[in-house]
């Protein structure tokens, strides 16, 4: 009997007692067959104080245990994930003071520096190898435009697990590279990426292994929940304004996640208003929610969306084609008061540049179309003076080279030294923020 936590299906309420059980039932409701659970925990809610107070810098996402759905410590296995830099990026909040008059703190999320695979997914990664190592998980099977691949691969290589991964023809080769060094089985599925989810499915279904459940799986829900854990110990405060780039919409749901676990004791305060923004080549989450603001949100308005298929992309790890979450993500959003819109793919490399330029980090094409959310955000007019905004940055340039090389813009062929000039890095300043200062 497991006494950490249970689980509560969201549609009939029925208790679930542990991972134990929710597998045994391929992970369904025992009840009515949905897959949509909450985790209950029993650790009281105050711990969670002094876990965010804490004076020493936390080793890992494991810090945060106590709220994790793992029994037993011993069947960890981390790679220092979930501890990313909170950093305070000035030259974003001088561009809103300068071109909108607005005074922000805008803070960013790097999962870049994260030594697994440089992704926001690592957590989930973390978190899934070892809970699935916990119960003698041997196989298990990870559908994926990419990034989810790259984290699961590596971290159930860690615990011994074998890993079928699939995913769609245009996913980046990047990725292939990553996923086949450990060990592990990539399927590069001739189709979009809801092809890919079906034939993994059947995959699943005809050997009995299991596979991911998605973006509610309490295996990456609970764990990228502690990002907003982060906000508190590192900045001491809920942001006014959560921005990422989104395929699905895990991080967005994890938010909530956390402010559902401590609802009722004033710890967390408000829910951050999301603004979600999407690749313009694949943008189906965003063209329905424009089509509904525009009709008052009609009832019925989150089960009404456009479906993509085999969609031709910049961005490939984060084109859904088939947006299944929207009708949780809409009310979400909606709630929030927050917004979902299209940014434009081919600024991606011109956001990366800018960035590397003034941070000097490089970061990947989904990392870039999150940070243009705030640009598109502030030319919408969607925050506010006095806001604290948290771009939630999803991952590093080492996840997709070929994206990495787009971004070089110095190099001048040359036969001697006469052919050279002299070299001032400021001359690029003007150039580089051109893109964004005519917005």
């Amino acid at each position: 009997m497991n006494n950490k936590f249970h689980f509560k299906c969201r549609t009939c309420g029925y208790k679930i007692d542990g991972f134990k059980e929710w597998f045994g039932n391929n992970q369904k409701c025992p009840k009515c067959e949905d897959n949509k659970i909450y985790t209950i925990y029993n650790t009281p809610k105050e711990n969670i104080n002094e876990l965010i107070n804490t004076k020493e810098k936390p080793k890992s996402l494991w810090h945060y245990f106590d709220f994790l759905p793992l029994e037993h410590k011993e069947n960890i296995i981390t790679d220092g994930e979930g501890v990313a830099p909170i950093e305070r990026w000035n030259f974003f909040e001088d561009y809103a003071k300068r071109k909108y008059g607005l005074d922000l703190e805008i803070f960013i999320n790097r999962n870049d520096t994260s030594f697994a695979t440089g992704t926001f997914k690592d957590k989930g990664g973390a978190l899934a190898a070892s809970v699935l190592k916990e119960h003698g998980v041997k196989e298990y099977v990870v559908p994926s435009t990419g990034n989810t691949a790259s984290a699961f691969a590596h971290y159930l290589a860690k615990a011994g697990i074998s890993c079928s991964i699939f995913v769609p023809e245009n996913a980046l080769q990047d990725s292939e590279a990553h996923i086949g060094t450990y060990g592990q089985k990539l399927f590069r599925v001739k189709g979009d990426y809801a092809y890919a989810k079906n034939v993994a499915t059947d995959y699943a279904n005809k050997y009995g292994v299991l596979i991911t459940g998605g973006n509610l799986d309490p295996l990456r829900l609970e764990a990228k929940k502690t990002q907003v854990f982060e906000m508190l110990r590192v900045t001491g405060k809920i942001p006014d304004v959560y921005i990422q780039a989104i395929s699905g919409g895990t991080g967005p749901f994890a938010v909530e996640k956390a402010f559902i676990d401590f609802e009722g004791t004033g710890l967390l305060g408000k829910l951050p208003r999301f603004l979600l923004s999407q690749g313009d080549k694949c943008a189906p989450m965003a063209h329905a929610w424009e089509k509904a603001k525009a009709n008052n949100f009609p009832e019925g308005y989150e089960k009404e969306y456009p479906i993509y298929e085999n969609p031709e992309v910049l961005i490939p790890t984060i084109a859904t084609g088939n947006p299944g979450m929207y009708p949780l993500m809409a009310p979400l959003v909606r709630k929030s008061g927050g917004d979902i819109f299209p940014v434009k793919e081919e600024l991606a490399v011109d956001l990366a540049r800018l960035v590397a330029y003034e941070h000097v980090i490089k970061i990947g094409p989904a990392s870039a179309a999150g940070v243009l959310g705030l640009f598109e955000g502030l030319k919408r007019g969607l925050i506010n003076n006095g806001e604290t905004v948290f771009i939630n940055m999803g991952e590093s340039a080492n996840r997709a080279y070929s994206f990495m090389q787009e971004t070089a813009y110095t190099t001048e062929n040359i036969s001697s030294v006469d052919d050279c000039e002299r070299f001032d890095r400021s001359k690029y300043k003007e150039m580089i923020w051109e893109p964004f200062e005519k917005y």
